[in-house]
């Protein structure tokens, strides 16, 4: 009967598909972003909202050139609610293959925290202290000027994402730190 995972099944669920410890990082940390996201926004539903973090990429590092494809193969072989398949996969709309338009705010903050973990985890990379803790919303703008840098974050899915939440790119790069800030504090 499909259900929806706890975090640890989830994670578990993760696990059985991902090894890489840099793939298993990026689900943890787009997790505990959203789950930032959520306690803002939809706090009932937050352990919902870090469920779908934690199983956004399940299929990437098995079936990169199916991703969002395969994942949903893999999520209905478990039971997973659809529900937390379609958001999940959402993410990928318009890269990989994703039948799912974001459409839920929810749906709408994954598609865009996805990629920008990413920049702003390389962003933090850069820096002495390799920390989100200092980093500034200045250094992510620059960061995110330089084509080269990161080219593998999409620029133009964090901007479409930010206008699909209504928001301007700078208030959802500001958040997006904090988040990352929260996350990196509870790691600790």
């Amino acid at each position: 009967m499909p259900h929806i995972p706890t975090l640890e099944q989830a994670r578990d669920l993760l696990k059985q598909y991902n090894q890489e410890p840099h793939l298993l990082k990026h689900a943890e940390t787009v997790s505990g972003t959203m789950g930032y996201f959520a306690k803002k926004h939809d706090p009932e539903n937050e352990a919902f909202w870090r469920v779908v973090g934690m199983l956004h990429d399940i299929d990437f590092e098995q079936f990169p050139e199916a991703h969002c494809v395969k994942g949903i193969e893999l999520l209905r072989e478990h039971d997973v609610d659809e529900s937390v398949i379609r958001s999940a996969i959402s993410h990928g709309w318009g890269l990989t293959g994703s039948p799912y338009e974001p459409e839920a705010f929810m749906e709408k903050v994954i598609y865009a925290v996805d990629e920008l973990t990413g920049l702003i985890g390389a962003t933090a990379l850069m820096r002495p202290s390799k920390s989100c803790m200092d980093l500034e919303l200045s250094s992510v703008k620059k960061k995110f000027k330089d084509k080269k840098f990161a080219a593998g974050c999409s620029r133009d899915v964090i901007r479409q994402g930010a206008e699909m939440m209504g928001w301007e790119l700078d208030q959802l790069i500001e958040e997006t730190i904090m988040a990352m800030r929260e996350v990196e504090e509870n790691a600790v």
